[in-house]
């Protein structure tokens, strides 16, 4: 059984410890998907300092419960910053509302912000619903060992759950 999981674990390293992750160029908004911590959100908003889009749309899966961000949104910024909670709140969920909106905008590109382990997998679910260039960006994060292995399967749960998905 544990060398098993060891295997699984090394083979899930392409896709979850080194992911495929695009160099970035500007584009039309910055995307940054919902998480446990806060890193991804600082890391969008300063690629958008750098010039990178001029929309930003920040998830909050939380519907409202994560006060550091209920403060962040309600921050002014020299660009557009939009919050939104999404339905569900999952990758899925922000996909749908990010093609929604990218659709009311006419976008055609998007800078998507997660975490390293996510990368992958968020990919995969954000070209589902929209048709334009997707960047894919990991924001600095320190992940433990044990956190890697639960990411590990985590990512490959939902992988497999998004194979059920009848929509975007």
């Amino acid at each position: 059984m544990t060398t098993a999981v060891l295997g699984a674990t090394a083979a899930s390293v392409p896709t979850y410890v080194e992911p495929q992750l695009d160099e970035l160029h500007r584009a039309d908004a910055i995307l940054v998907l919902g998480g446990p911590s806060h890193e991804r959100y600082t890391y969008g908003l300063d690629l958008a300092r750098k010039g990178l889009a001029e929309q930003v749309l920040l998830s909050d899966p939380s519907g409202g419960a994560d006060e550091w961000l209920d403060r962040l949104c309600g921050e002014r910024f020299t660009f557009a910053v939009v919050c939104f909670d999404p339905d569900p709140a999952t990758t899925a969920g922000e996909a749908k509302a990010f093609r929604d909106y990218a659709t009311a905008g006419r976008w055609n590109s998007v800078i998507v912000v997660t975490f390293t382990p996510h990368v992958s997998r968020a990919r995969y679910t954000i070209q589902r619903c929209f048709g334009g260039e997707v960047m894919m960006a990991a924001s600095p994060a320190n992940i433990s060992a044990a956190d890697w292995v639960w990411q590990s399967g985590y990512q490959t749960a939902g992988y497999v759950r998004s194979l059920f998905q009848q929509d975007c």
